[in-house]
């Protein structure tokens, strides 16, 4: 059977573009600014390496996985594309692999089209999007959700005009802790996970460590948590809790050090406790 790609030229996503007529900037380069994550090791990462070491081995294994890395930027560019070198390809029969593995790209907080990833994707890909017209717009990348990001370089005409995006209302991000419904599972593409949808909606910088299946309150985490800069946390980590005597031990004990640490800043509490005891 042939190919649906061969039968609809609609259906071909290619893994390369063309790139001439523009200019690549590795996407933590002025005056492009990357939001969520940081690069340590080779890689970009959403909390040290060796912090995730001392968590646990499922922690160490998602770490990397790109969750609510963002690159923002201002451009009159009549097209936008980007070139990323990737690692840990998230594929899975009931996640959409423009979710799991794909990069979608907003302007002025309206989803423009996903950067969609070849099926047969093995460690990156290149992809393009074309605007209707050449005018100023506020750009937003939005980072793969279960994949790592090795590098990413975004390419604008170049003739055009690009600039620093406007700085987020916080000046320290809100930091969301929780299971794979944290970590965006199973989204349909990065913009479509909660905490970004909060992001546009309130201009909210954030951190998302979320961890699926591995946001179990651990002591190490709960010491990391409480020493981030932050000016918002929010706690939804219950999922993951293998017992309700662990959740005992450990729901509390998280929101203790946070609050110790922050004696005013709001915390949220996103939980099925109050609905399993009800």
């Amino acid at each position: 059977m042939k190919n649906i790609a061969e039968i609809d030229t609609n259906f071909k996503v290619e893994a390369t573009i063309d790139k001439s007529g523009l200019r690549f900037y590795e996407c933590t380069e002025a005056p492009l600014r990357t939001y969520g994550v940081f690069k340590e090791g080779g890689k970009f990462r959403r909390m040290s390496e060796s912090v995730a070491k001392t968590v646990s081995d499922g922690v160490l294994a998602l770490h990397a996985n790109a969750a609510g890395g963002r690159v923002r930027f201002v451009t009159d560019s009549s097209s936008v594309a980007i070139s990323a070198r990737m690692a840990g390809i998230g594929k899975m029969p009931h996640f959409p692999l423009t979710g799991s593995a794909g990069f979608d790209i907003y302007a002025d907080d309206v989803f423009v089209k996903c950067f969609e990833p070849p099926f047969g994707i093995e460690n990156g890909y290149e992809s393009k999007i074309v605007f209707a017209d050449k005018k100023m717009r506020d750009i937003t990348i939005n980072f793969p959700l279960y994949s790592d990001v090795v590098d990413l370089y975004v390419g604008v005409d170049e003739d055009c005009t690009i600039t620093e995006a406007p700085a987020y209302i916080n000046s320290r991000p809100a930091v969301y802790y929780g299971s794979s419904i944290t970590q965006g599972g199973c989204a349909s593409r990065p913009g479509s996970s909660y905490q970004s949808v909060v992001s546009r909606r309130f201009n909210l910088d954030y951190i998302n460590l979320g961890f699926s299946g591995n946001a179990k309150g651990e002591d190490e985490m709960i010491e990391y948590i409480a020493g981030l800069e932050m000016s918002l946390f929010v706690q939804d980590y219950d999922h993951n809790a293998p017992t309700p005597e662990h959740l005992e031990a450990t729901h509390e004990k998280l929101f203790m050090a946070v609050r110790s640490a922050n004696p005013d800043m709001p915390i949220i509490l996103m939980s099925l406790t109050a609905l399993l005891l009800s």
